[in-house]
């Protein structure tokens, strides 16, 4: 499904359209107590993403991310790569990958 969007830049309309992609994901390895879920936030909000991010009993963090397929595919790779300076990520998995019509969320929360 492709989502077009009507974006002003200086005073020009441009249409974009790119689709909008969901996806859950779990990070696992050192990412815990290392401010992992907070670095997170920022890094989806920067990319323009909404959804959300926990940490889970088993010591991993997980969530889901949402918006356009090319800065959800960013945020995996970060997820994937990054994450905050004292993390150590051992693996991260991606799953329920699927297009969507709309957004679920306003913001992307950190959920406690």
């Amino acid at each position: 499904m492709m989502t077009l969007r009507v974006c002003r830049f200086m005073s020009k309309t441009v249409i974009m359209s790119e689709e909008l992609l969901c996806v859950d994901y779990e990070v696992f390895g050192r990412v815990q107590g290392v401010f992992f879920r907070k670095y997170t936030q920022s890094e989806g909000k920067k990319l323009g993403l909404v959804g959300w991010v926990q940490n889970t009993a088993a010591g991993t963090v997980q969530g889901q991310l949402q918006g356009p397929a090319s800065k959800v595919q960013q945020m995996q790779q970060w997820l994937q790569t990054t994450g905050s300076p004292q993390s150590r990520i051992a693996k991260a998995e991606f799953n329920n990958e699927r297009s969507i019509d709309k957004l679920d969320f306003k913001d992307f929360k950190v959920v406690r």
